[in-house]
């Protein structure tokens, strides 16, 4: 049987340029997400330029290397370029160029963007993909090609459009599952061999003092046996050097992006899984972005499940997980809590992500409880210092998070509960969070916007 995938896989070998030969103009083209952004193919796409019309390219969190198709088309001629989660280079690149925008999705549907864009495409506000491009694992000896370190919504954008082409990386580790984590070589169009690009790392980014004691405050809500989901940064990774210093035992791992703190929490012994209702003895994730040692260790990890982002993000799946701990961190949060984690501004800075899908399911999971963090302030290229606490939020500022989503807030001076809370109680608790040098100014437009009581007072 070994000797039939092989066949297959050199009747469907073909050069970058042989396979972007199937693209016509007016195609929809998804990318992979993450480091499964095709390299070689994306490249032979952005040399038809000259050939081709009204060509949509849809990604998410784009790293580098700059996906071509953006760079020898900044004006947005041929193709326009849509990121459904901004990274520092989405940022970069839309300033520069006229070809990227901004595509807002809830992380946890966006398989069923897939199904419904199939089923009844007038519900849904694009149409269904013509080309699937991805890079992936080199094949195994059973046909299948690995998505490695970027599940997501892989499979489905591979089986629902007209074509999947797969671009060979040997250095993407092979991701053990968990739910939907590879695709057989029988359900391929084509198979590019591409140049085995290094993968993109985050930088480590250093702690400071004020990440340090936003983590000490969430981490005196930590217990035993809790099932623990991290968003990106500083403060999650610090938080999880901090556990690995405690007496915690048995926690379990759930989350959306598997970070290098999960590798650091599991080797120290204090993340076992053997107390989770769903999947125990194993981290289940959806997509991981971090250092080498992270993909090193990602490599044949039976301690680790790689999951479709349904399974992992939607908030029925997450409500189901008991104990699940919520934290993630956030640009702003104003006098009512509504949260900003994504813009300043206009400006496009992340996404929302899986943000809502996991404050919402965290909070109805049977012991859990969801966290938002972010620093009370922020300093300026100036020098300048702003508090992240405002009255209300700029014009064309994004609420990634309603209020009456939010479980707890924290910053460097404390943890507050908001569910259920009357405005004037909600204004008094994120002022206490609050930096004491804004909180005056803060009360004083609590006063004016008719949320603060005679009554209220700040200790």
């Amino acid at each position: 049987m070994a000797s039939d995938f092989q066949r297959m896989y050199k009747e469907k070998l073909r050069t970058a340029d042989e396979a972007v030969k199937l693209v016509k103009s007016g195609d929809l083209i998804d990318y992979g997400m993450f480091n499964g952004k095709p390299i070689a193919l994306d490249k032979a796409l952005a040399a038809r330029k000259d050939e081709l019309k009204d060509v949509k390219v849809m990604g998410a969190v784009t790293i580098p290397p700059i996906p071509e198709v953006i760079t020898r088309d900044p004006m947005g001629e041929v193709f326009t370029y849509n990121d459904q989660h901004f990274s520092a280079l989405s940022r970069i690149l839309q300033e520069k160029c006229q070809n990227v925008f901004y595509q807002p999705a809830m992380f946890g549907e966006v398989e069923q963007y897939l199904l419904e864009g199939r089923r009844d495409p007038q519900k849904m506000g694009t149409s269904a993909r013509q080309f699937y491009m991805v890079q992936v694992a080199p094949m195994d000896k059973d046909g299948y090609f690995n998505w490695g370190m970027h599940n997501s919504s892989s499979y489905l954008m591979a089986t629902l459009s007209d074509h999947c082409i797969v671009e060979v990386n040997n250095k993407i580790p092979y991701a053990l599952g968990g739910v939907g984590e590879r695709i057989h070589i029988s359900q391929v169009t084509y198979v590019v061999e591409g140049d085995n690009t290094d993968l993109a790392e985050l930088p480590v980014i250093e702690p400071t003092e004020v990440d340090q004691k936003i983590a000490a405050n969430v981490l005196e809500y930590l217990r035993d046996g809790q099932c623990i989901q991290l968003g990106i940064g500083a403060m999650p990774n610090i938080l999880g050097k901090m556990i690995c210093d405690t007496d915690l035992k048995d926690l379990g791992g759930w989350t959306e992006m598997l970070v290098d703190a999960y590798k650091d929490i599991w080797e120290s012994g204090k993340m076992t899984g053997i107390k989770k209702n769903i999947d125990p003895g194993r981290i289940n994730y959806t997509f991981a972005l971090g250092g080498k040692e992270l993909y090193d260790w990602i490599d044949h990890n039976a301690a680790i499940a790689s999951c479709n982002v349904g399974y992992v993000n939607h908030p029925r799946q997450v409500s189901l997980i008991d104990n699940m701990v919520s934290i993630n961190q956030a640009l702003q949060v104003d006098l009512y809590t509504q949260i900003n984690a994504e813009s300043s501004g206009f400006k496009q800075i992340s996404g929302n992500g899986g943000m809502a899908d996991f404050v919402m399911g965290a909070f109805w999971s049977n012991g859990g409880r969801s966290f938002i963090c972010l620093p009370s302030t922020h300093t300026l290229k100036d020098g300048t210092v702003i508090s992240r606490i405002v009255p209300t939020f700029a014009p064309g500022t994004i609420t990634t998070v309603p209020r009456q989503m939010v479980n707890y807030i924290v910053t460097e001076y404390g943890c507050e509960a908001m569910k259920t809370a009357p405005t004037w109680l909600r204004a008094e608790k994120i002022i206490s969070l609050a930096h004491p040098d804004f909180r005056d100014d803060l009360i004083k437009a609590a006063e004016k916007q008719k949320i603060w009581r005679r009554t209220n007072k700040i200790e």
